[in-house]
């Protein structure tokens, strides 16, 4: 079992020169999993989102400067995260279709094909509504779903307010409904 270390403690480490990359390493390996299923839920394939959670940390890292401390690490981290993982899907969706099978070819049949990926076809088609999803709909509805976060902490990660976040959070589940109400 990994050993767990308060956000003070991990603060201490890393506002330190000497002590500040052994604290970064206790960082990434307390949250780095957390981490990668919050990019994966997002992104959704097993690569894409160890590279996006690469890029993260080395994003962490290079701006560690300008982490004061004023929230949790963990609400650090998952902004970096998570906006890593939305300009990921901003530049796929900019990018021009690869082939006409690719289009046709739906996220469930993509995640009911991926090794990494062991739901049932439920979550595949669960994954396929979320997918559908407007970026901050999307976002909110799976820090909210999957990882049960409070709306005060959401807002923080972010940086939007709690109101505009529950009524992110209720739109998405109302067009997520719709789209299972598809398959009755």
């Amino acid at each position: 079992m990994k050993a767990c270390y308060d956000d003070e403690q991990l603060k201490a480490l890393i506002k330190d020169p000497k002590t500040r990359t052994r604290g970064f390493e206790m960082m990434v390996g307390q949250y780095s999993e957390k981490l990668y299923w919050q990019v994966r839920r997002i992104v959704l394939t097993h690569e894409d989102s160890n590279d996006i959670l690469q890029n993260a940390l080395l994003k962490a890292w290079t701006s560690i400067d300008s982490f004061h401390g004023d929230s949790k690490i963990i609400t650090w981290l998952t902004r970096i995260a998570i906006n890593e993982a939305l300009d990921f899907i901003r530049r796929q969706k900019s990018r021009p279709a690869v082939s006409a099978d690719d289009i046709d070819t739906g996220i469930a049949n993509q995640l009911m094909a991926d090794d990494y990926f062991d739901g049932s076809q439920a979550e595949a088609q669960l994954q396929e509504a979320i997918a559908s999803l407007p970026d901050v709909q999307r976002t909110v509805f799976l820090l909210r779903y999957y990882d049960d976060m409070k709306y005060s902490d959401i807002s923080k990660t972010l940086g939007t307010s709690e109101g505009a976040l529950k009524a992110s959070y209720h739109i998405a589940v109302k067009k997520i409904t719709e789209f299972f109400k598809r398959f009755d």
